[in-house]
């Protein structure tokens, strides 16, 4: 059956960084949050919340710093577009040996697991359910393990950031 060959992974040992391997990372989350989100329903979210125990409301803000508040299908349009164009923008992620990355660039990070972060918090706080209806929670937790353990390793999130769902994240890493 095959099952002598294979070695079991702890989530933990997935989160290290081989060989700078941060972008890769960063559009393997883009593409599974991508594929969860549009498997939603976001028409129903006027805006970006979440909503444990207290709601909180995202707000975007704009390249002139004005805080915008918008749905929820905008906000993640706007983040996952912030997040491409930084991915290819060889100034800020450098794909050739022996580049320096630019001043600033732990800054950029910690912004993109942010977005990251809070895209994963509203589809938990709003669309769980049509999640599971769907099948799609393995995937949705594993991704939310996966990014909170590496985030908490690199120290990429504010304890305040990841406040409202951390319940969840301890209940997942009991799991994990």
């Amino acid at each position: 059956d095959g099952t002598e060959h294979t070695k079991q992974t702890r989530v933990t040992d997935l989160t290290r960084l081989s060989n700078g391997r941060l972008s890769a990372w960063c559009v393997t989350a883009t593409t599974m949050l991508g594929f969860l989100y549009k498997a939603e329903d976001p028409a129903c979210c006027v805006l970006m919340t979440v909503c444990v125990d207290v709601v909180r409301v995202y707000v975007w803000t704009d390249d002139h710093g004005r805080k915008l508040k918008c749905s929820a299908p905008l906000y993640f349009d706007y983040a996952m577009s912030y997040i491409q164009e930084l991915l290819t923008d060889e100034d800020v992620f450098p794909t050739k040996a022996g580049s320096v990355f630019p001043t600033g660039f732990v800054f950029l990070v910690q912004k993109v697991f942010l977005l990251f972060f809070r895209t994963l918090a509203h589809i938990y706080g709003s669309h769980y359910r049509e999640t599971l209806a769907l099948g799609l929670h393995p995937h949705l937790n594993t991704l939310f393990t996966h990014l909170t353990l590496f985030c908490r390793q690199h120290a990429l999130l504010e304890p305040e950031d990841t406040e409202p769902l951390q319940d969840l994240i301890t209940a997942l890493g009991r799991q994990g």
